[in-house]
């Protein structure tokens, strides 16, 4: 007999507005489970009492997820609740406002039962927080959930919220819904406001969803898509929802596919190229045209992307006097940061779009892109970290994800789809990715292969 987590998030939105169970209902089902089930390293923060105030004051029907509980990252400011951004350095600072993402997700009706973990100012591409318990995957509890958006997808995996917030940079959505068995979409830049602090200057970073459908994450951008006086970059107002565009077939595309890495010399795993040739020979079987193509991105923005990476980890600093809490990894990048000059770093960007420009160029006749998502399935918990050697830790960061950080120069979309498991019941996600600011063609495309290929009613174990 199914559960109310067995429920879609959607679904549970629908009940709420039928009347067949109250928003409390949801909140406390969840709260338990979290209470009794959260071995993943999923929340950092519980937020009991402030979720059954929301769920009291909820309008049913305001929205198709009005009502539902979710989470939101620790790197998220969230008026009067800790925020962590994953670092012992600020383990104990509550900001006064909340940003535009977390206010967008409370217009909307939805109910955040609290904080999911994240590494440190969300750099690593692992949840290993220092002082807590690593992020698993529910799928293999001695692996890594990925990261940044670790603690969120863990969550999701672990049937703790229906669905749950993240953010990407270079993947931090995509590597753990592919470790967990998930859907995660990274928007279109511009497509989400970084109000009020607009943290970013290169463009890389953005908000997105992490749900276990296409459906689902596409109601969460539909919430998440709010435009706010400031924002540097402006997706084009797309001409539907984006719940409605998951519910419209996408037409014959011609979809592009390459399964070299594009940011490291590495192996890929037998079992990720089994899911990149079965995904291709799935979307042929829906009617598209897929094409093998080069790399589009030359190994040149490597260095390019590194350097703007640092410098944006520059840009979070501890506390003054708190700088000795701050991890081994992160004061690397950082000094790394701080070494670069603006001129370097005005020269990186220019660089660095000049990159994006040619990859645009080389995929401008194709609809779609689609590549693996990570090398190899989730790894052990501290196969990448290397406190003592950061530069090793960095290294095997891009050996894992070799493809992701593309898309975030780019500026395109793209989902991470949960459409493989390895024999021993590991999941592995395909990527897709589209033209920018095609979003709705992206999910129309994702939900027909989700159709075709359901993983729905797979459960991690513990569920």
């Amino acid at each position: 007999m199914a559960e109310l987590h067995d429920l879609t998030a959607l679904e549970q939105g629908a009940a709420i507005a039928a009347g067949e169970v109250s928003s409390a209902e949801l909140v406390e089902h969840y709260l338990e489970r979290i209470a009794t089930r959260d071995d993943v390293g999923a929340f950092v923060t519980v937020t009991a009492d402030q979720a059954r105030e929301r769920a009291r004051s909820t309008r049913p029907g305001a929205g198709p997820l009005s009502g539902v509980p979710t989470a939101v990252k620790d790197l998220n400011a969230t008026a009067g609740v800790r925020t962590t951004f994953g670092s012992a350095a600020y383990d104990d600072f509550v900001p006064e406002v909340s940003d535009g993402v977390v206010l967008a997700m409370e217009d909307a009706g939805l109910v955040s039962l609290g904080k999911t973990a994240t590494p440190e100012f969300g750099s690593p591409c692992y949840t290993e927080p220092d002082g807590r318990p690593p992020t698993v995957t529910p799928w293999d509890r001695t692996r890594t959930a990925g990261g940044s958006s670790g603690g969120a997808a863990a969550a999701v995996a672990a049937g703790l919220v229906p669905l749950a917030q993240g953010s990407d940079g270079g993947g931090s959505i995509r590597i753990p819904a592919s470790c967990c068995g998930l859907v995660g979409l990274k928007p279109s830049r511009g497509r989400i406001s970084g109000s009020p602090m607009y943290g970013d200057p290169v463009g890389l970073a953005t908000a997105g969803p992490i749900a276990r459908t296409v459906r689902d994450a596409a109601a969460l951008l539909d919430v998440l898509a709010v435009r706010r006086p400031g924002d540097p970059f402006f997706a084009p107002t797309a001409d539907t929802t984006f719940l409605a565009a998951a519910d419209r077939e996408p037409g014959r595309l011609r979809i592009a596919r390459f399964v070299e890495p594009v940011i490291a010399d590495v192996a890929v795993d037998p079992e990720v190229v089994r899911a990149w040739e079965d995904a291709s020979r799935l979307l042929e079987q829906l009617g598209h045209e897929v094409v093998d193509v080069p790399v589009p991105m030359s190994r040149d923005a490597v260095p390019v992307f590194e350097v703007c990476w640092a410098v944006l980890t520059s840009l979070s600093p501890a506390p003054p006097g708190r700088e000795g809490l701050l991890r081994p990894l992160t004061r690397w990048l950082g000094d790394r940061g701080r070494a670069l000059s603006a001129p370097e770093f005005g020269l990186a960007i220019g660089a660095m779009r000049r990159h994006a420009a040619a990859a645009l160029e080389a995929l401008a006749p194709f609809d779609a892109v689609l590549t693996p998502t990570l090398a190899v399935p989730p790894v052990a918990v501290g196969a990448l970290r290397d406190d003592a050697h950061p530069e090793r830790d960095f290294e095997a960061q891009k050996a894992f994800t070799p493809w992701t950080s593309a898309w975030n120069v780019t500026g395109m979309p793209a989902v991470s789809l949960p459409l493989h498991w390895t024999p021993e019941g590991l999941p592995v996600g395909v990527m897709l990715a589209a033209r920018p600011a095609k979003d709705a063609l992206l999910l129309s495309l994702a939900a027909q292969v989700e159709a075709a290929a359901p993983w729905h009613d797979r459960k991690a174990p513990g569920w």
